[in-house]
């Protein structure tokens, strides 16, 4: 046949769109000509492929070959397209039967000794495979970014000559085992290790339960960062479609190679607070993830809030609402998910003291609002738990023994125990319960309800506070078992709201 057909697979954020490669062979001059938004990486797959082709024994058809990538109006890159192209190119010629070529899918770069070589993304394209009755035919290397995909038909090539002897019914390739990879040990900090703080160590507890946002401050050397480091031990377990949002992103990733060893396991992301806008965000020519999608599933930790560019902390506002960021570019928008916990860490003024008579805080009242003014009020709004963190004495430092202290596996034991209710009674966290969720599973009585409005009006909380008082409320009769929420459970929600008193007085 002169025209042969091939399916591929494009990768858009952590999309991987299906592309048709359509080889033709003509009369004419000796030529390879190449259409469908094609970019420099993958227009020099011209030479790749034809010397992967002649080093794997074949005869390079010397006629007018004319590749077409489609859809035209997607943008192509990278070497992905090369196996592909040369399997189009060999059938398209006769030299490999097209029998098989519809019910499988291609992906992988060639090297000029027709060895294949692995791609950036793998996972998507096997995550939207598993969607066809298509078989995935991919890099020996990539095998196991491929395997955490369950249930996708996958078999793995070292090279060129492989596919195409698999083609011709002479041997088989070897099938990727959907077996999960061994779990990840991780060694997390335990939250015995923080003396006293229980107040702190029970907005934790309340955080993980719920998903909430939480900032913590205080006077510097309190344990703030301490007790940030010791979350990811009380969260409860990734479930299956989070492991596997938060892997595909990693997968086209440059940020972190041992991605795959942390399988399952939350991610914890701390960026400095010179970070960019863009590296926090994604962006770029060409959109790469950024910290809060690196975040997804997990943790986005802000140490020393303020010293944040407010501009660069403002681009979480839409995010944190939403779960998931869109940049747009003139080529191209892709839209990444982006829903994580925020968890920050700030001094009450300038020189950390704020208030501490014994310190001598020489701030004044206008350094101490220009400083805490660096965070946006907007912002804040949208963090459920503010929780002061005061300094703890050298005796109870030296006399509270760390085995009283509770340790991280009692704690997500009952973080565990509240997740599962949130599932059973609304199949999401109540962090992310919408506003007809919060009126059907965040009822009051008419006493709670009057003491509710009468703490709201004296601490100006706005509307969209009022709902996340009665969300934190809800996980905290979850932590104790209960079907409603009381009084007690609203007056420990209230507690956690220390910005608005810092800011009124």
């Amino acid at each position: 046949m002169s025209l042969a057909i091939v399916h591929t697979r494009a990768q858009v954020g952590i999309q991987a769109p299906l592309v048709t490669v359509e080889v033709h062979l003509s009369n004419g001059l000796p030529a390879m000509n190449m259409v469908g938004l094609p970019e420099t990486a993958v227009k020099e797959s011209k030479d790749r492929v034809r010397s992967a082709i002649l080093n794997s024994n074949f005869e390079f058809p010397a006629k007018k070959i004319t590749i077409n990538l489609a859809p035209a109006d997607l943008p192509k890159e990278g070497g992905r397209y090369d196996l592909a192209i040369a399997i189009g190119i060999l059938a398209a010629a006769g030299e490999i039967p097209e029998a098989l070529l519809k019910q499988h899918e291609f992906i992988g770069e060639l090297a000029l000794s027709g060895e294949v070589r692995p791609i950036r993304g793998i996972l998507s394209a096997a995550i939207q495979t598993q969607h066809t009755d298509r078989t995935l035919i991919l890099p020996t290397d990539n095998a196991e970014e491929a395997s955490l995909c369950q249930g996708a038909k996958q078999k793995n090539t070292r090279s060129l000559l492989e596919v195409c002897a698999y083609l011709c019914g002479q041997t088989s390739l070897d099938e990727i085992d959907n077996i999960e990879p061994a779990e990840f040990i991780a060694d997390h900090a335990d939250l015995n290790e923080v003396r006293g703080q229980a107040q702190a160590k029970r907005a934790l507890e309340i955080t993980a339960a719920g998903k909430h946002n939480l900032i913590f401050i205080g006077p510097p050397g309190t344990g703030k960062t301490m007790l940030a480091s010791r979350l990811p031990g009380i969260l409860p377990p990734m479930t299956d479609q989070e492991a596997l949002e938060s892997a595909a992103i990693y997968s086209i990733s440059r940020q972190q190679t041992d991605w795959l060893r942390q399988w399952k396991q939350r991610p914890f992301r701390s960026p400095h607070h010179t970070a960019s806008g863009i590296s926090l965000v994604g962006g770029g020519g060409k959109p790469k993830p950024g910290e809060i999608s690196l975040a997804h599933g997990g943790i986005l930790f802000l140490d020393e809030l303020p010293e944040f560019s407010r501009k660069v902390l403002d681009v979480l506002r839409e995010p944190l609402e939403s779960g998931e960021i869109c940049i747009a570019r003139a080529s191209q928008q892709v839209t990444y998910p982006a829903r994580f916990q925020l968890v920050a860490a700030m001094n009450p003024c300038p020189c950390g003291y704020y208030g501490d008579a014994s310190a001598k805080c020489t701030c004044t009242e206008d350094q101490v609002r220009r400083y805490q003014g660096q965070t946006s009020g907007p912002l804040l709004d949208r963090i459920d738990l503010q929780v002061e963190v005061p300094p703890i004495s050298i005796l109870d430092l030296q006399t509270i023994d760390p085995k009283t202290q509770e340790d991280s596996a009692a704690v997500q034991a009952r973080v565990l125990r509240a997740w599962q209710k949130q599932t059973e009674r609304q199949q999401c966290s109540n962090a992310q319960l919408s506003n007809a969720q919060v009126e059907a599973y965040c009822r009051l009585s008419e006493e709670d309800e009057t003491l509710l409005r009468l703490a709201i009006e004296k601490l100006d909380l706005s509307a969209r506070a009022y709902h996340r008082v009665l969300k934190i409320s809800r996980t905290i009769a979850d932590l104790d078992d209960s079907e409603h929420i009381q009084t007690g459970h609203i007056m420990e929600a209230l507690s956690y709201r220390k910005l608005e008193r810092y800011r009124q007085n």
